[in-house]
């Protein structure tokens, strides 16, 4: 679901390359990672969005329906099914999209929280949460359950400007009315953004650091999961292949790679059945599709696509807290 442009300027930086999911270009074996503790269970509640991105890594937008909402009735035997399995899961994340432009979405969080799991919600924190029914839906979970929620907001750069050419004009200033209701309720914030091609971390982490302070929003700028900062995406850019070899040459484990530890639930418009994903960064990508139950998916995962070497294991994304 790359745009044309961006999947032509992808094959051609990376020609010859992700090609066979066990053989790298070059005949080396191509790294694999083991479900070797799963504490994360995604659920992606559909990929329609309030607003267009200039670089949604999932296409999101007001009219992109490639996956459908999810509902509560389909969730709920996932969570059933980590119990039965017996996995250390301790975390439900939903993830779109916008998640508050789900109709069930307040409903797929209480079933989390009734299972007595952990949520995390990745939210624009704009109009689809901050409507009426949404906000009482929120304060009247959070009466029981307002230390067990996080809610990660999606600030793409700590300027408005940069922001803004991400996600559109007043985009900004909509994010941080949502974010100062959060904080005036009590709820938990973290912050998902990027790090501008201009800018190393430790300058963004800066940035992120005086908006939080300016706003007295309770975040950890210097902690990678209250403020997960990801590189700019540049499809241009030729991206090495990770071989069985790269983890003793990069001194990393593929436990630290995040298909180690988490799975994602997605409905495909059409599909009789939800799937479960290797990853929530490849929801178009078939061959990280590992089937409709958990048990099904608990295999390892090849590393066959750019995204894994650039963003897991080269640049130590995690969608995680």
């Amino acid at each position: 679901m790359e745009d044309f442009a961006a999947q032509a300027n992808t094959q051609q930086a990376n020609l010859g390359k992700f090609q066979d999911p066990h053989v790298t270009a070059k005949g080396e074996a191509r790294a694999s990672v083991a479900l070797t503790k799963p504490e994360t269970l995604w659920f992606n509640t559909g990929t329609l969005c309030n607003i267009t991105c200039a670089n949604c890594y999932i296409e999101s937008s007001p009219t992109n329906d490639a996956l459908v909402y999810m509902t509560r009735a389909e969730v709920e035997p996932y969570l059933e099914e980590i119990k039965t399995l017996g996995w250390p899961i301790t975390e439900i994340a939903f993830t779109g999209g916008e998640p508050f432009m789900n109709p069930e979405m307040i409903g797929m969080m209480e079933a989390a929280l009734e299972a007595g799991f952990e949520v995390l919600v990745l939210t624009n924190a704009m109009r689809p949460m901050m409507r009426k029914s949404v906000q009482a839906g929120l304060l009247k979970l959070a009466e029981q359950y307002r230390n067990k929620m996080t809610f990660r907001i999606s600030v793409d750069h700590w300027s408005a400007k940069l922001h803004d050419a991400e996600r559109g004009k007043g985009a900004f200033k909509r994010t941080l009315e949502g974010m100062i209701w959060l904080r005036d309720h009590g709820f938990n914030m973290a912050v998902a953004g990027r790090i501008a091609f201009h800018e190393n971390e430790e300058e963004a982490r800066a940035g992120y650091a005086a908006l939080y302070g300016e706003h007295s929003f309770n975040i950890d700028a210097q902690a990678p999961g209250k403020t997960v900062l990801f590189p700019e995406m540049d499809m241009n850019v030729e991206v090495p292949e990770i071989t069985t070899e790269c983890w003793s040459i990069l001194n990393k484990s593929p436990e630290d790679v995040m298909c180690a530890s988490s799975r994602m639930v997605v409905k495909r418009k059409g599909a009789d059945v939800p799937a479960v994903l290797a990853c929530t960064l490849l929801a178009y990508a078939p061959e990280f599709e590992l089937g409709s139950t958990l048990e099904a998916a608990s295999g390892p995962v090849q590393l066959n696509h750019p995204h894994c070497a650039k963003f897991c294991v080269l640049g130590g994304a995690s969608c995680s807290a």
